[in-house]
Parts: C-alpha cells; structure tokens; sequence
C-alpha cells in the first residue's frame, strides 16, 4: 500500500485538499451558529442565550484562523471535530428551530 491509510471520517494527511476539507468543515459550523444567532435574536432570546452563541461562533472563527498555520495532524484533528460537530448540530434541527 502507498502513502499512509486515511484518518477517520475519511481524511489523507497527505491530500493536499485536506486544508480546504478543513475551512470547509469549520465554515459549516461557523455558518450554523451564525444563522442560529439570528434566529435567536429574532426569536427575542436572552442575552445570556446570545452571549453562549456568539462565544460558540468565536471559538470556531479562532479554529479556523488556527488551520493557516496548522500541521497535517493539527489539521485532520480539526476536520474530524467540526464534521462531526456539524453532523451534531444538523441532527438537533435547523437553526431556525
């Protein structure tokens, strides 16, 4: 067998697209919380509801910003969490829910 096997969820640590696979994953959940956001504010939630997202969002945002830098194992790490949280989030409903 070439190269080494895939990570879980399907990640190549040598797939230069993994990056992009990354940004992706982490945009999804960034894109979730921020429509779950305006949902709540519209909705007339309270701040401490607001806070707790937009804390949530700035995480990502600070994840995303962290894979410029990132190895290939830092990287699939990342891939891994925020696929599998974005899977979580969509289990639980539209943001609008």
């Amino acid at each position: 067998m070439d190269g080494p096997a895939p990570a879980p969820g399907g990640f190549d640590p040598a797939d230069p697209v993994g990056y992009e696979a990354a940004v992706e994953a982490v945009g999804g959940v960034i894109a979730w919380y921020s429509s779950r956001i305006l949902a709540e504010r519209r909705a007339g939630a309270t701040p401490e509801v607001l806070r707790e997202l937009t804390l949530q969002r700035q995480a990502c945002v600070k994840d995303r910003d962290r894979l410029e830098d990132a190895d290939s194992q830092e990287t699939a790490r990342l891939f891994t969490l925020y696929t599998a949280r974005l899977k979580e989030l969509k289990e639980r409903g539209s943001p609008a829910s």
